[in-house]
């Protein structure tokens, strides 16, 4: 019961990680992102790659020649085996369904298509590790040995984890961490017990008393109150 529980618990953290606004756990300030996503001259191979791409924060590794690799959650390649299709731009809706199927690649684009209109900047999270990066050409040949197909969790194997691991030897996501610190302190806030148990009334007043309403309204009010 208690593995069932921790599962429902990371289940629904990870899909509200998806709908969560992860611009707010960058670890850069806005003012900060200087550097046009076009301008190219100043990258060199092994550099490690942060734009902001709609709802969270993007990584990538530099790999010359206009080249990012990155992982990418990615819905088309499992409804098409069409290379010209799934070769194309990862679009917002195909990358939010491939989170929520949890299908991904490690996958080569231009750096144009890596940002996505966004700004850029550089090797910012070598100042956020105690150990010096590789060197920029390992780091690219490290990153080149992961493409393709890979596993994927929006929490603990994300685009960050994966340029993390290639730079420093260290699979970390900064984003999960500081989300998780969140989602911790919601729960330790007595506030949530009262709301999850008038929440889990409210569902039993509407749908009637029975094990399918009860028992998960109990479960999750007396998990909440042990937690706070």
């Amino acid at each position: 019961m208690k593995s069932l529980l921790v599962g429902m618990m990371v289940f629904l953290f990870e899909k509200l990680f998806v709908f969560a606004n992860f611009k707010m756990f960058s670890l850069t300030p806005r003012k900060n992102r200087i550097r046009e996503c076009f301008d190219i001259s100043f990258l060199k191979r092994g550099d490690l790659l942060e734009v902001p791409r709609t709802l969270f924060i993007h990584y990538g590794i530099y790999l010359g020649n206009n080249k990012v690799a990155h992982l990418m959650p990615d819905i088309l390649p499992v409804l098409s085996d069409n290379t010209c299709l799934t070769g194309k731009v990862v679009t917002n809706k195909r990358l939010i369904l491939g989170v929520l199927a949890k299908v991904a690649s490690v996958r080569v684009d231009t750096v144009q298509d890596f940002a996505y209109g966004g700004r850029m900047i550089v090797n910012h999270m070598d100042n956020s590790f105690k150990t010096k990066p590789y060197a920029n050409e390992d780091v690219a040949q490290r990153a080149e040995k992961l493409v393709g197909a890979t596993s994927y969790s929006l929490l603990w194997d994300n685009c960050e984890h994966y340029v993390t691991d290639c730079r420093y030897g260290t699979p970390v996501s900064f984003q999960t961490e500081k989300f998780c610190e969140m989602v911790k302190n919601i729960i330790r806030d007595q506030r949530s017990v009262l709301i999850s148990a008038a929440l889990g009334m409210a569902s039993i007043f509407c749908m009637g008393l029975g094990p399918s309403t009860t028992l998960p309204s109990f479960l999750i009010t007396f998990t909440l109150w042990m937690a706070s």
